[in-house]
């Protein structure tokens, strides 16, 4: 990430195959099963647990820089009616490519699988659900957003700004964008065989990395429910404010036609009404002007409803996307790499068990040759998941470094938050008008 480019590591012969053999379902190895001799956990010390200086672990990067890599716009285009259901098309503009093209909902779904193809040690986001039958503005409207949300987040994204593939999704105009994404991927293996540090990883990780993904993990994971608490108190505020400037709107409409229902001026007013003639003209006079500022007011409550949806409802789901991103990883590497690592083990030890009951029994040199050739295989298996493991951690302290990064936005978004409710509510009261006040 803050390295230069990635170079391509030599493949072992068969390690492709060894990793898919590793695949096969196992039981976790038994107490006293054999193992490989597979690295020890080092020895805690000082100088191991401040990582030196020029490690390319560490990110030097600011949230000021990490924003602007790119801003990208997703709006909708009008529909297009296909033979059977409407097509929802995207415009996406990137303003670092000085592109503007179209997309629909499946490219999206494309380039998503294969930047996990690609990285699967880094935070993708999620895509919003697909449409489904039936779906209403509010849905797509609110898919619009988090697929701006989503690509925002991939465009800023150290490892994935660089690739070839956002390029590609941003910038690529001609008929098929789906088969150029799926022709990128081809042939090329992920991260982990590109990256030119991926074998050294281990070298550059602070020897209690383990305890410190743990504590990293729970930390975010309170973080996102703290936040996850004020996005839907934001939600339901910005909700109010909105019902709100469509109930002083319906008011003020309502207020202009009271003075209808006090006669025009060519109905006579009744005899019992006509003695203080003068009260009904200034009273019809004043509730109009008051239908004109309630008018105003319903202005200005939508414009602060809107700014506060756009300003912090949605900064903060693109935080909190952040984090359940985040949140993703660390599932991903503990149901991945980490538990095809134990599985790869535990084959090893059936199979050290095979080789001494073949020893013990005398079978033939050929069997015992054939099975001393896996165990070689399947060491070069274990090699090659310790050193996955290894990287996947090595990512995963980078992917936790870059939410770190994004965590002084938050102070952003709540100090616009602060902002807006003060400008809503710090405009003085207006004098009746006419001299009419209660009493």
């Amino acid at each position: 990430m803050t390295g230069g480019a990635m170079d391509p590591l030599p493949t072992a012969p068969g390690a492709a195959a060894a990793e898919a053999e590793a695949d096969e379902e196992a039981d976790p190895p038994a107490a006293d099963s054999p193992v490989p001799p597979v690295s020890e956990p080092r020895a805690l010390d000082a100088g191991r647990m401040q990582v030196p200086p020029g490690n390319p672990l560490l990110l030097s990067l600011t949230l000021q820089e990490l924003l602007a890599r790119d801003a990208v716009q997703v709006e909708l285009v009008p529909e297009k009616k296909g033979l059977f259901l409407k097509h929802v098309e995207y415009e996406v503009s990137s303003q670092r490519f000085k592109s503007c093209v179209y997309r629909r909902y499946n490219d999206f779904v494309v380039f998503h699988e294969t930047l996990l193809h690609k990285f699967p040690y880094r935070m993708v986001p999620a895509l919003p659900p697909k449409r489904m039958l039936g779906a209403d503005r509010e849905f797509i409207e609110a898919r619009r957003r988090a697929l701006k949300r989503f690509i925002n987040l991939v465009a800023r994204h150290p490892p994935f700004s660089e690739d070839v593939i956002l390029k590609l999704f941003l910038s690529f105009s001609g008929p098929d964008v789906q088969n150029k994404l799926k022709e990128s991927a081809q042939c090329v293996g992920d991260e982990f065989m590109n990256c030119k540090l991926a074998a050294r990883a281990k070298d550059f990780l602070p020897a209690d990395i383990q305890t410190q993904f743990a504590m990293s993990r729970e930390l975010i994971r309170n973080i996102y429910n703290s936040f996850h608490k004020l996005r839907d108190r934001a939600e339901r505020m910005v909700s109010r404010a909105i019902d709100n400037a469509a109930d002083l709107l319906i008011f003020g409409k309502e207020l202009r036609q009271v003075p209808c229902a006090l006669g025009s001026d060519t109905t006579p007013l009744p005899s019992w009404a006509s003695l203080n003639s003068g009260t009904w003209g200034s009273l019809k006079q004043a509730l109009k002007g008051l239908s004109v500022e309630f008018a105003l007011l319903a202005d200005k409550a939508a414009q602060q409803g809107k700014q506060e949806e756009n300003d912090v409802v949605e900064k903060l789901n693109l935080f909190l996307d952040l984090l359940q991103s985040y949140k993703d990883l660390c599932e991903r590497h503990e149901k991945g790499v980490l538990h095809k690592h134990q599985r790869a083990l535990h084959k090893y030890s059936l199979m050290k068990r095979q080789m001494m009951s073949a020893t013990a029994q005398s079978r033939e040199p050929e069997s015992v040759e054939q099975l001393e050739s896996r165990i070689v295989e399947q060491e070069n298996v274990i090699q090659t998941m310790e050193l996955r493991n290894y990287f996947s951690l090595y990512c995963l302290h980078q992917e936790t470094q870059l939410v770190h990064v994004y965590l002084p936005l938050t102070s952003h978004i709540l100090g616009a938050f602060v902002n807006s409710q003060i400008q809503g509510h710090k405009e003085p009261p207006r004098p009746p008008q006419d001299g009419l006040s209660a009493h």
